[in-house]
């Protein structure tokens, strides 16, 4: 069965000649000093607002009211208020203006004190700015809060409008036509949206968002008409545990013993070498080819294994609510309460489970299976993985001596299973019930075990195929 998307990303490798190469590379330095100039000029304002108040502008010699970002009564972006339409009751209509707003009204007066941004096309600016919106709005979200940026976390900028494909050629405003490998046509009937650069290890990498309006709203099945569910359990010695008893290897990536040499003595060779000199960078960029490589077997891997456990025939998916956040976590810290000094918590010998944690790159492979999912028209249920493998399957005692490593013997009746095959049974049993309504049993709120794809990918914004904010899927 054939479907097409309303919203999704292409990605292509560009071939920009040098001239272009060294532009798009002076836009990122450009850029991420705007990033970092507006993110202070915040923090500033802030500052001042709630724990200065109003204060004498020394330049102009007059009274400052810092409302919000980068606004005084003097300013050079000039009143904080909207000249625009009323209500019924002779009101402005939001006459507030937004911190980014205001900000994005002061580019050019930004490009009259620097005629060198000019040269950098005006939606490329503007989406500078929305980057750190998005940014202030995931700190309000309960997310970290903004952070400065330097050449190794800014890598990327987006245009809005004005990019055109023919071919093997593509236009960038500002840069001019581009070649690029065409690996696959752009769908008739779809329309570009945006374009994000990027500069990786091996070069300039263009994402285009491509939208086709005709296409109806995909409708997700629901629950009660759910008949058979697949579990599975999430593992390190094995990557996926399937309830039908299929197991899938985990290829470690970089935890295996040829990656991990091949690592410490790139790493070595880098830090042997003066820093600022090019020798230094010349090794730098060969470790951080090795990082893509390792990082592109794992992403293809990852569509492998998502392919075949999507492509099983049942109705629903079930996959742990796992926190690998708090999973990953620092053991915490033990004093000897007469002497003051440190004792051994574990922290060393966890440090090799948290590299394995995250080789295995659990959340970005339960992204896929969201997304495959999603296109095939099936449920994925997230289920509360608490003693899923602890727990007896035939009289349901719990106990952690009932397993021993991929062994399971209950200690209580004397059944006997694999370990992980059992917790992918249990699971797969767990969201049977939340799909007979007898989620009470586990404990489990219904809203928060039954998280359908793609809305969790919603709030992620990475480069890639993978459709970040609106997926939305519809049968052709």
């Amino acid at each position: 069965m054939r479907r097409w998307y309303l919203l999704t990303n292409y990605i292509y490798k560009l071939r920009p000649n040098i001239t272009q190469s060294n532009k798009m590379s002076g836009w990122l330095d450009m850029l991420r000093s705007t990033y970092n100039w507006s993110l202070a000029d915040r923090i500033t304002q802030y500052n001042q607002q709630f724990i200065q108040g109003d204060y004498c502008d020394i330049r102009t010699k007059g009274e400052a009211c810092p409302l919000t970002c980068f606004v005084s009564k003097n300013g050079a972006s000039g009143e904080p208020w909207k000249d625009g339409k009323t209500d019924n009751d002779g009101k402005l209509k939001n006459p507030r203006r937004s911190a980014g707003d205001i900000q994005i009204t002061a580019l050019p007066e930004l490009k009259k004190r620097a005629p060198w941004f000019g040269e950098i096309d005006s939606t490329v600016l503007q989406q500078n700015l929305k980057r750190l919106d998005t940014a202030y709005k995931n700190f309000f979200e309960g997310r970290g809060f903004p952070k400065f940026k330097n050449r190794s976390n800014f890598t990327s900028f987006t245009y809005q409008m004005g990019v055109k494909v023919q071919v093997s050629k593509i236009y960038l405003p500002k840069l001019g036509w581009m070649r690029f490998f065409n690996s696959r046509s752009i769908p008739n009937g779809f329309t570009i949206k945006a374009a994000t650069i990027r500069k990786r290890q091996d070069g300039w990498y263009v994402s285009i968002r491509i939208e086709d309006k005709a296409i109806p709203d995909y409708v997700s099945k629901p629950l009660n008409e759910v008949n058979s569910i697949l579990g599975c359990d999430l593992g390190i010695t094995k990557l996926v545990h399937l309830s039908d008893r299929y197991q899938i290897d985990n290829p470690k990536f970089s935890t295996n013993k040829k990656a991990k040499r091949t690592l410490k003595i790139r790493q070595k060779r880098v830090s042997r070498k003066v820093k600022g000199s090019k020798n230094r960078k010349k090794a730098a960029n060969k470790l951080g080819s090795f990082h893509k490589k390792i990082v592109d077997k794992r992403v293809a891997c990852q569509w492998y294994v998502a392919n075949k456990i999507v492509s099983r025939k049942v109705d629903a998916i079930a996959l742990e609510d796992l926190n690998i956040a708090g999973m990953l976590k620092r053991c915490k810290v033990k004093v000897d309460e007469n002497t003051g000094r440190f004792l051994k918590n574990g922290q060393s010998r966890k440090k090799g489970l948290n590299r394995a944690i995250s080789d295995a790159a659990w959340s970005e492979l339960v992204l896929k299976i969201e997304y495959l999912a999603e296109k095939q028209g099936k449920v994925v249920i997230k289920i509360n993985p608490k003693h899923s493998s602890l727990e007896c399957r035939n009289c349901g005692h719990i106990d952690k001596s009932n397993r021993d490593g991929e062994k399971f013997i209950c200690t209580e009746c004397g059944y006997h299973e694999h370990a992980d095959i059992g917790a992918a049974k249990t699971i797969k049993n767990r969201g049977l019930e939340i799909v007979r309504g007898d989620s009470a049993k586990l404990g489990v709120n219904h809203q928060n075990a039954q998280k359908i794809s793609p809305r969790s990918m919603s709030k992620r914004g990475e480069f890639g195929n993978l459709c970040k904010q609106d997926i939305k899927a519809v049968r052709s």
